[in-house]
């Protein structure tokens, strides 16, 4: 869906930003001079609120490759796609990774479409139970 798009992409921006600014979502939401729309609050948010989770998440499933080394777009859509996959079941998993997928190609390094569909299909197999492949 287009709207969803729009907020993963807005979401994806904020993520990065605070991880730049290292800026709690919240104190970094308060400074925005627009509130964002609701979709992408839910994903800063929980983003913000599961990271722990999240990276362990990302740090189980990544082969040869530490959560620090990754560049920090790449983090902020792995970070972004893991909490899809674990805290929004309604959206199906080939959408988590196929806009995940797109935001890497678009504004990422050459090879992060491929790192990040890598990642979360393998981290789309433990929390969705094996449907990392599925469209609905």
């Amino acid at each position: 869906m287009q709207t969803r798009r729009v907020a993963r992409e807005r979401a994806l921006g904020l993520a990065y930003e605070s991880e730049l600014r290292a800026m709690g979502t919240p104190e970094l939401l308060a400074d925005l001079p627009a509130e964002p729309d609701e979709y992408t609050r839910v994903l800063v948010l929980g983003i913000d609120e599961h990271r722990d989770e999240i990276d362990a998440l990302i740090r189980k499933y990544s082969e040869h490759w530490s959560l620090e080394r990754m560049p920090v777009l790449d983090r902020a859509l792995l970070r972004l796609g893991t909490y899809e996959l674990c805290w929004v079941p309604e959206t199906p998993t080939a959408v988590v990774i196929t806009e995940a997928v797109e935001l890497a190609k678009e504004y990422s390094t050459k090879d992060s479409g491929r790192f990040v569909n890598g990642l979360l299909a393998r981290i789309a197999v433990d929390v969705r139970a094996g449907d990392a492949g599925d469209d609905g």
